[in-house]
């Protein structure tokens, strides 16, 4: 990657995540009375962070099928009550480096 496409994408990625974030305070100066809106802008970062990251969990590893088993433990830790996050991404993190040792 050349200096100038890095800085295009750096550009690009600038906008991208300025954009869903200056839309709203630019046109909704008052409290938002739809129900829609706010829940369309109440969940919109985490749609957005689970974009960005799952794909990512599947080919970090080199191994789909270790990178699996992985989101499978943290899924299922996810549902656990009361189970602070880092504490499922440690337990995740921990399967996959072990089995990547295994195989």
């Amino acid at each position: 990657m050349t200096l100038q496409n890095a800085i295009y994408a750096a550009l690009i990625m600038c906008a991208v995540t300025i954009i869903p974030r200056v839309i709203p305070i630019t046109f909704f100066t008052h409290r938002v009375k739809s129900r829609f809106i706010r829940s369309f802008l109440h969940y919109m970062p985490s749609a957005i962070i689970s974009a960005m990251v799952f794909p990512a969990i599947f080919f970090t590893t080199g191994n789909v099928i270790i990178a699996s088993v992985g989101t499978v433990v943290a899924l299922a830790l996810s549902f656990v009550k009361k189970l602070p996050f880092f504490v499922v991404a440690i337990a995740s993190v921990v399967v996959v480096f072990a089995l990547g040792f295994a195989f």
